[in-house]
C-alpha cells in the first residue's frame, strides 16, 4: 500500500530549486504525483504530493532538513491519504474577471461554502487592461458541486451574485 507525503516550500526564487528537490524525491525512492508550482513575487512556492513506501516516505522526511538548508526553503511536510474518489460530487470550473479591488476571493469563496461546495484548486491573478490600463482581476477555480444540489437554481444564484459584485464570470463542467 503506498503512502502519501505533502510537502510545501517557500523560499526566494532561484534556479535549481525544482530539479534539486525531485532528485531527492527520486533518490529516496518516492513518486510525485500532483504538484503545484509558482514564482509570486521573488519567491518561489511549491506543494508536492509524493507516493512511497512508509519507509521511503520517512526516509525522505528525514532528509528534509537538510534540503531545507541547502535550497534556503522554510519546507513543511505532512503525511497524508489518498484522496476519497467515491463522494458524489461534479467539478466545475469557475472563471471571474474583474476590475481589481480588495475582497473578490472572499465573497466569491463565501458563496461555494455557504452552500457546502468545495473549492479544489484556486489561481488568481492581475494585469493592466490593453486600452486603460485599468486594473484586472483574474481567478480560475474548480469547485466541487454536490449531485443533490440543482443546478440551475446555482447558476442562477450565481449569475445574480456576480451581477450584483460586477464580475463577468463562468461555471461550467470542466471537460475531461
Amino acid at each position: 500500500m503506498d503512502n502519501f507525503l505533502v510537502i510545501s516550500a517557500v523560499g526566494e526564487d532561484q534556479p535549481g530549486i525544482v530539479n534539486t528537490l525531485s532528485e531527492k524525491i527520486l533518490e529516496n525512492d518516492c513518486n510525485i504525483i500532483d504538484s503545484r508550482m509558482t514564482v509570486l513575487g521573488g519567491e518561489f512556492a511549491i506543494i508536492v504530493m509524493v507516493s512511497g513506501s512508509w519507509n521511503t516516505i520517512a526516509k525522505l522526511e528525514s532528509t528534509l532538513p537538510a534540503l531545507e538548508k541547502q535550497l534556503k526553503l522554510t519546507i513543511i511536510a505532512k503525511q497524508t491519504e489518498s484522496r476519497d474518489q467515491t463522494s458524489k460530487k461534479v467539478p466545475y470550473m469557475v472563471e471571474v474577471v474583474s476590475m481589481d479591488h480588495p475582497g473578490i476571493v472572499n465573497n466569491v469563496a463565501d458563496f461555494f461554502s455557504s452552500r457546502n461546495i468545495n473549492i479544489e484548486d484556486l489561481s488568481t491573478g492581475s494585469y493592466s487592461a490593453a486600452h486603460t490600463g485599468t486594473n484586472m482581476f483574474t481567478m480560475q477555480m474548480v469547485i466541487s458541486v454536490p449531485t443533490d444540489l440543482h443546478l440551475g437554481d446555482l447558476r442562477e444564484q450565481f449569475t445574480e451574485f456576480c451581477d450584483n459584485l460586477n464580475l463577468d464570470a463562468i461555471m461550467e463542467p470542466v471537460k475531461g
